[in-house]
């Protein structure tokens, strides 16, 4: 937003934490300083700590707006798709948000969106007859998944459908087939058939979890 165009608009806590989320996604968390931020919306360093005490509360405060995205899931509605909408959500909320990735779960000071999200996701797994151990478990399996795959997909020199052959070709042409049979393989056989798109293993991975929970769940 132009600095003449925010400066008609007044300053709020909501607003600099607006500005800090989309500062952040377009340059990227280390690019976000409170001299920066004070930059991005036309005002001076010293206006913003009426609202914010430094930056890690600027940090707790987008963390929070990440959350707030992302829809709760339901303890009286049936677990495992509870479970699958909120891992799609996130991981969506990760790519509107790629910076978020290391601080979902960094934060000592969690905001009220943060807590109603672990709350909402332990009370369905609870309610889904988990115990209290195996509701731990299955929690930071989930988020383990969840983030690791965001990381992996954020980092990957490709996006969506269709394009990974421009990358994989030219990586193709250095390969031997004789000492990398299996990697020219599945670039072959897998890889650069049209429709691939990285993202779909996404609910491969998810279902083999939640098939597991359920057995667990189902023994437990």
């Amino acid at each position: 937003m132009p600095a003449a165009a925010s400066q008609r608009l007044p300053l709020s806590r909501e607003r600099v934490l607006q500005c800090a989320v989309a500062l952040a996604d377009e340059s990227g968390i280390a690019a976000l300083t409170i001299r920066t931020l004070a930059q991005s919306m036309g005002t001076k360093p010293m206006s913003l700590y009426y609202y914010v005490a430094n930056k890690d509360e600027i940090l707790d405060g987008i963390v929070d707006m990440v959350f707030s995205e992302i829809e709760l899931p339901l303890p009286d509605g049936d677990w495992r798709e509870e479970m699958q909408q909120r891992a799609h959500a996130v991981r969506s909320a990760l790519k509107r948000h790629p910076w978020a990735v290391g601080l979902l779960e960094s934060r000592s000071a969690p905001g009220p969106a943060t807590l109603r999200h672990h709350e909402a996701t332990l009370a369905t797994l609870r309610a889904a007859g988990f115990s209290v151990q195996l509701t731990a478990h299955a929690y930071a399996l989930l988020d383990s998944y969840i983030y690791g795959f965001a990381l992996q997909e954020a980092a990957l020199p490709f996006e969506g459908r269709d394009t990974a052959a421009e990358i994989t070709n030219p990586i193709m042409e250095r390969f031997s087939t004789v000492e990398y049979p299996h990697m020219v393989e599945i670039a072959v056989e897998h890889v650069l058939k049209p429709g691939y798109d990285f993202g779909d293993e996404f609910a491969f991975g998810l279902n083999l979890i939640l098939d597991g929970l359920s057995r667990l769940a189902s023994a437990d």
